[in-house]
C-alpha cells in the first residue's frame, strides 16, 4: 500500500489575500513601470528590507479577498514596514504593517478619474495616508490639474502647493519622500532637492550608456590613429 506524499504547506496558507488589480485600475504602466521607477526609487532610499515601492497593489485596512475596501494605488511608498508581509498577503494590510503607506500617488485616466479625486481622496485619508498624490499626463484633460498632492492634516486632506515654472512645468515637494514631483511634457519625473537631480529612469539610463560607449569607441578611434605610421 502506498501513501500520496504530502504536500508542503505554502508559506501563504491561512492567509486571506488580497485580490489582484481589477484591469481598469492598472493605469500606471506609460508613467509608473515603463520609466522603471520603482526600482529607482529604491536605489534613491535603500533599505529594501523594511522599505516597500511598488505599484498596482492591493492596499486596505483589513484583510480580505473582495474588492471592498481596498485600493490599488498606482504608487505606493512605505518606510519601517515590512515587504515579506506585503508579500505574502499579495498587498498592503495597515494593520498588519502597523502603519498605513507613507505615500501613494495614482496615475489619471478616463475610466478612473473621476473616482480618484473624490471616492479615492477619501479612503486614502481615512487609512491614514499621509500624503497622495495624482498625476495627470494629459495636462488635465482628464483631472482638474496636471499634478495635484494633499497632505494629511488632523485627519483632513490639505492641497500642497504646486508650483508652474516659466516653461509650463508642474511641480510640488513631497515632505514624505522629501523629493519634487514634477509634471514636464506630460512625463513625471522625481527632482532631488539634495543632489540637484532628476532620478533616472531607464530612457536616461539608456542614454549615458549609449554615451558612455560612444565615448570609448572615439577613444579607441583615437588611439588607433596615434598607432598608425
Amino acid at each position: 500500500m502506498t501513501t500520496k506524499p504530502v504536500r508542503p504547506q505554502s508559506e501563504t496558507a491561512g492567509l486571506v489575500l488580497f485580490p489582484d488589480p481589477p484591469p481598469e485600475e492598472m493605469t500606471a504602466f506609460e508613467h509608473v513601470n515603463f520609466p522603471a521607477y520603482p526600482p529607482s526609487l529604491g536605489l534613491h532610499f535603500g533599505n529594501p528590507e523594511t522599505t516597500i515601492i511598488t505599484s498596482e497593489i492591493a492596499a486596505g485596512l483589513r484583510a480580505t479577498a473582495s474588492y471592498e475596501g481596498v485600493l490599488f494605488p498606482d504608487l505606493l511608498i512605505a518606510f519601517n514596514v515590512n515587504p515579506e508581509a506585503r508579500r505574502a498577503r499579495n498587498g498592503y494590510l495597515i494593520p498588519e504593517q502597523g502603519k498605513p503607506p507613507d505615500f501613494v500617488m495614482e496615475v489619471a485616466s478616463e475610466s478612473t478619474a473621476r473616482r480618484d479625486e473624490t471616492h479615492k481622496r477619501e479612503a486614502y485619508a481615512a487609512m491614514g495616508v499621509p500624503e497622495y498624490w495624482r498625476f495627470d499626463g494629459t495636462g488635465g484633460r482628464w483631472y482638474q490639474a496636471h499634478l495635484a498632492g494633499d497632505r494629511l492634516v488632523d485627519g483632513v486632506y490639505v492641497p500642497i502647493d504646486i508650483h508652474q515654472t516659466a516653461e509650463g512645468h508642474h511641480w510640488g515637494h513631497s515632505d514624505s519622500l522629501n523629493l519634487d514631483l514634477c509634471w514636464e511634457e506630460g512625463a513625471l519625473r522625481f527632482w532631488d532637492p539634495v543632489s540637484g537631480t532628476y532620478l533616472n529612469t531607464f530612457a536616461d539610463e539608456r542614454a549615458a550608456r549609449e554615451a558612455a560607449e560612444a565615448r570609448v569607441r572615439e577613444l579607441q578611434d583615437e588611439l588607433h590613429r596615434r598607432e598608425e605610421p
